[in-house]
């Protein structure tokens, strides 16, 4: 039976952690021992890992990492884990040095500048593995690159590599020890490839896994709207970061409102650090009805099959799992134009492509309204999208039958 060792950095609800769920449930547990570290300890999602899945956290806390009782876990973890090991003192030059390039650039990163540090410090894993996958970029990459032995090494990338702030000074050569290296879309493939060209040879396409029969399943439960309303419902689902752009959908809204088009409510299912200056905003302008933020959930899936629109306007993407959930659900769906949505909405044919502005937002939204045949034609189309996870799948297992070749490292 083959070994392979799962590392992720946490077990939020976010797009990686919903598509890693759906990956390590597709493994025949008959033909794969299949392990899963969490670097960060955390992470409300611990409670759908599969349970043939051995969970190698000693410790752990189910906490919700977004949370502000979760923040200061999170916190309390990061100052443990850097006296580890003298993590914290041998990464200051690291730190110091790659916060004096992030400044020069105008764009501070923390996280990315402590995730070396939490791979540092974090538990070893002893066992030797077939294969060892990082799941994500980051400190998951850092730790699999450095303190896991495995036959083969795999990464993965969920992200536009560029705009989310991580550069070659931050990995030190971790990619050299990965055999393989998934991209979860073109678009984060050539992202990725603009910082590492020498790996072109060496990285694939992998899409995110998503298991569409259980989303389906689980639309069905208790839950979603709760307020009555009888108008038009938007909805957006995720984090309340920079990425999502939710100032920009604040705005949007208030422009809305005075088009009189009607009686509408944007919806935010989703938990972050944003909250509090987003409120703000929210009661600036007047929006506290019409605007609500109502916190993370478990089941998403009941709020996206009442929806009317469901609205995903962000800075970037990687390839995202709250589109492919829409689609799943039949969703009408308006996106911004940007890496990540190209890739998964036809423009004018299964749903519909904006600017990332407040007036395109507004001017978009209206006219779907307006146009409830559009909705319905959209709607159609998005149901029609099928995710053959098996093939998917078959990339990364191919690996382990394969004969192991030298591969030189760049």
């Amino acid at each position: 039976m083959k070994k392979i060792l799962f590392v992720i950095n946490t077990l939020g609800c976010a797009g990686a952690e919903v598509a890693l769920m759906a990956l390590l449930g597709s493994l025949d547990p008959q033909k794969y021992d299949v392990s899963l570290f969490v670097l960060m300890n955390q992470g409300e999602m611990v409670n759908r890992i599969p349970k043939n899945v051995h969970f190698l956290n000693k410790e752990y806390s189910d906490c919700p990492i977004h949370s502000e009782e979760g923040k200061k876990q999170l916190k309390k973890h990061v100052l443990k884990t850097s006296l580890k090991n003298g993590s914290g003192i041998r990464n200051i030059p690291y730190v110091l040095t790659n916060l004096a390039r992030m400044k020069k650039k105008g764009e501070i990163w923390p996280e990315k500048l402590l995730w070396k540090m939490m791979a540092d410090g974090a538990p070893r894993v002893f066992e030797n593995y077939d294969m060892a996958v990082a799941y994500i970029e980051g400190g998951a990459a850092y730790y699999v690159a450095n303190y896991v032995n495995a036959d083969r090494k795999v990464g993965f990338i969920h992200i536009d590599y560029g705009k989310a702030g991580y550069t070659r000074k931050l990995d030190k050569k971790c990619y050299n020890e990965f055999e393989k290296i998934f991209t979860v879309s073109e678009e984060v493939k050539n992202s990725f490839l603009k910082v590492y060209p020498e790996y072109a040879g060496k990285t694939e396409i992998f899409h995110n896994i998503i298991d569409q029969e259980g989303i389906r399943k689980k639309a069905e439960e208790e839950g979603g709207f709760i307020d009555n309303f009888d108008g038009i419902r938007l909805l957006t689902v995720g984090r309340l970061t920079t990425q999502k752009a939710y100032e920009v959908a604040i705005d949007a809204m208030k422009l809305l409102k005075e088009k009189d088009v009607g009686k509408v409510r944007w919806y935010v299912v989703g938990e972050g650090e944003l909250r509090p200056k987003l409120q703000e905003q929210i009661d600036k302008n007047g929006l506290t009805e019409d605007f609500l933020l109502i916190g993370a959930r478990e089941n998403p899936y009941p709020y996206y099959a009442q929806t009317d629109i469901y609205v995903h306007a962000t800075r970037f993407e990687g390839k995202s799992i709250a589109i492919q959930e829409a689609q799943t659900l039949g969703c009408c769906l308006l996106v911004s134009d940007c890496s990540g949505n190209r890739e998964q909405v036809i423009d004018g044919v299964d749903g519909q492509m904006c600017e990332l502005t407040p007036e395109g937002i507004s001017e978009a939204l209206a006219e779907l309204i307006q146009n409830p045949e559009k909705r319905k034609e959209y709607q159609q189309m998005a149901k029609k999208k099928e995710i053959d996870s098996r093939k998917e799948v078959e990339k990364l297992l191919v690996l382990l039958e394969e004969k192991k070749e030298f591969f030189k490292k760049k």
